[in-house]
């Protein structure tokens, strides 16, 4: 992405579980009311990723999972 076109979301992270020294829980993407579950710290930060990527490709949000 190009400075200054950086696309921004509000993220609600729920964190259920602790173990083999990560995270386990769900991700809301407030933006568009969407609930996605995760099992690592890294896939969170990929489903974040991948979402605000999905949208800055598409111009407009859609109806479409994390």
């Amino acid at each position: 992405m190009r400075e200054g076109k950086r696309k921004r979301g509000t993220f609600v992270v729920h964190i259920h579980h602790c173990e083999n020294a990560t995270w386990q829980g769900e991700v809301v993407w407030a933006d568009r009311n969407q609930t996605q579950k995760f099992r690592s710290a890294l896939e969170l930060i990929k489903l974040m990723d991948s979402a605000l990527e999905e949208s800055s490709e598409q111009g407009e949000p859609k109806d479409a999972s994390i």
